[in-house]
């Protein structure tokens, strides 16, 4: 079963008034593991579709009410109607694990070389580099969301979860 843990960043929490800056997927087809980010105008129907090829299941955490959404509006594609769809934090609450995902991952121990960034942070970063062509703030940027896809799979094992 190959799966795929998803999440973006974005310049603000409206799909309607904001964008997507990066599309992190972590993609974990047994012992391939490969990270795929797809930035600024790569981030496409097409190029997300072409990434996700061969995916049976996408993780996220908190998707069900922000990525996926997002990327519906976005892009005009629902991942969770082509893709099996499993959100995170739903089994973190069901184990009493509540917060964001920075939270979540303080409690269980799940470490982060970038520790005391924020989605807020992701933001700034993006502006700073789109605005000063600032390569170190995107640099920072993509090493952010890469540890966010990367410990979704470490967060999923810890929780013993399985595919829907």
């Amino acid at each position: 079963m190959v799966e795929a843990y998803l999440d973006i960043e974005t310049t603000g929490l409206s799909a309607y008034n904001d964008i997507i800056t990066v599309i992190g997927i972590y993609i974990n087809d047994g012992p391939r593991h490969e990270i795929i980010q797809l930035v600024g105008k790569e981030v496409t129907k097409d190029n997300l579709l072409n990434a996700l090829q061969g995916v049976d299941v996408i993780y996220t955490y908190n998707g069900s009410r922000f990525d996926i959404p997002f990327i519906a509006t976005a892009l005009d594609i629902d991942l969770a109607c082509i893709f099996s769809h499993h959100d995170l934090m739903i089994d973190c609450w069901k184990n009493n694990l509540y917060g964001g995902f920075k939270r979540v991952e303080s409690i269980l121990g799940i470490y982060r070389e970038l520790k005391g960034l924020s989605g807020l942070d992701a933001v700034r970063l993006w502006w700073k580099y789109l605005n000063n062509d600032d390569e170190n703030a995107l640099g920072m940027l993509l090493r952010y969301n890469e540890e966010d896809v990367v410990n979704l799979r470490i967060l999923k094992d810890r929780l013993g979860v399985g595919c829907d």
